[in-house]
């Protein structure tokens, strides 16, 4: 097949017209899940490839090891849809996709190797095409900034033309990418926002999920669903960002990973939740997540064990014993009843505010929670108010798995070095902390 022949409105369908035509330097669009942001920004890179000779495309996400199975998917998807997988050859290691008649690339990276990056080369033709997927990632403007200057770079013919498209949900309207590229004119930018309502693909099942959501959770709905800004006010939590902190060797001794657990089934998610917190400099950094609907006891002991956290202690939800005796006989051993008692709910919290919280980009399900985890302002003072319970599932995993960072005081030996990572033990840590 030749690009002449890919009949374009029966893969990719309607709503993207001018996101597909567009030329400008940065393309740049937002939208709700289920919207066809990602699957139409990969049908329209094979098909580019394709149709301009010497172009080729630098995909970038946060972390390198998060392209398999999302844009390099994405992009073998567009190849089968479109009827050229016959022309391409993909390789995982290293990752990249080569156009065989003519030898173009798509080449994969990370923005957690910026050198990599910078250094990036292609056989033939130019590098004049970079996506940047799920860019809510990049918590760090200056990240993106660095990747700008390098890539695309030099003069390329006057039949091609340079471009960086950007794709994302937008969580947070307190994101750097509202401010850049939103909330100012720029005739090198065009933006595009987009939702699950121009999807023809989607089949009733889905849109009926789309419909629930809208009747009861309206803030998520805003986002998830029509792909607006995140709303900030009243939020629980303000004191994060999205991001890695950067941990001296010399004071790793002065964080601990703690572990919690909230069930849930139909409606709600059972949610997973592993943070290492740092007691003396009131930091918190969330790296770890899981957070699925309809998961039986079995599903989460898999769970646990498949993200390496099988004989971790665990604080889970006392309000459900018998989920917590099941997965002790499913391998997870420690795990334990949150304490909660009087007023725990605002007292957790209260106690979590005081820490800066850091979110891993990766746990993007946290990340909504804390942009839309809020307080019930209709008595019009919101600190006197309690927190609506919604979007809070992770929220209250965190809230359980707290209540053990009071017991971790670890001890500098000599009073000035701190001990190796194997040199702390349960003896190193009080309030009946053992193993």
């Amino acid at each position: 097949m030749t690009i002449s022949e890919i009949r374009l409105s029966e893969a990719v369908g309607r709503g993207y017209g001018d996101f597909w035509n567009c030329k400008k330097r940065y393309r740049v669009l937002k939208g709700g899940k289920a919207s066809k942001k990602s699957t139409t920004t990969a049908l329209n890179f094979i098909y580019r490839l394709m149709k301009y000779e010497k172009s080729n495309l630098l995909v970038v996400r946060k972390v390198m090891n998060t392209h398999r199975d999302s844009t390099f998917a994405q992009l073998k998807w567009a190849q089968e849809k479109l009827g050229v997988s016959h022309l391409w050859q993909n390789t995982v290691s290293p990752m990249e996709m080569t156009y065989l008649p003519t030898k173009q690339k798509i080449i994969f990276r990370g923005f957690d190797d910026v050198l990599k990056i910078a250094s990036t080369t292609v056989p033939k033709g130019y590098l004049n095409f970079v996506w940047i997927e799920e860019a809510f990632e990049i918590s760090d403007e200056a990240d993106f900034d660095k990747l700008d200057l390098s890539v695309p770079r030099g003069k390329i013919p006057e039949d091609l033309f340079k471009q960086t498209t950007v794709t994302f949900n937008p969580w947070s309207e307190n994101h750097w990418l509202k401010k850049r590229f939103f909330d100012q004119r720029d005739e090198n930018t065009a933006t595009f926002s987009t939702n699950y309502l121009i999807n023809e693909f989607l089949d009733e099942t889905d849109k009926k999920i789309f419909e629930s959501m809208k009747k009861n959770n309206r803030r998520k709905y805003e986002v998830a669903g029509l792909g607006n800004w995140g709303i900030a006010e009243g939020l629980v939590y303000e004191n994060w960002s999205v991001g890695r902190p950067e941990i001296p060797f010399d004071e790793e001794y002065k964080w601990k990973s703690f572990f919690g657990l909230d069930y849930g089934y139909t409606n709600d998610p059972t949610a997973f939740i592993a943070f290492k917190a740092n007691p003396e400099d009131k930091k918190l950094y969330i790296f770890d997540e899981f957070y699925k609907r309809k998961m039986l006891n079995c599903d989460i002991a898999e769970e646990i064990i498949r993200h390496g956290y099988a004989k971790e202690r665990i604080r889970a939800d006392s309000a459900e014993p018998k989920s917590n005796d099941d997965l002790k006989r499913l391998g997870i051993m420690r795990i334990m009843p949150s304490v909660k008692g009087p007023d725990s709910i605002l007292n957790g919290i209260s106690s979590i505010s005081e820490y800066e919280i850091i979110v891993d980009p990766k746990c993007q399900n946290m990340i909504f929670e804390l942009s839309s985890y809020v307080y019930d302002t209709s008595s019009g003072n919101s600190k006197a108010a309690v927190p609506k319970d919604e979007n809070n599932h992770l929220c209250d995993a965190m809230r359980y798995a707290f209540e053990d960072v009071k017991y971790f005081h670890p001890r500098i030996q000599d009073g000035t070095r701190a001990p190796n990572r194997s040199a702390i033990k349960g003896s190193d840590f009080t309030g009946g902390w053992n193993g």
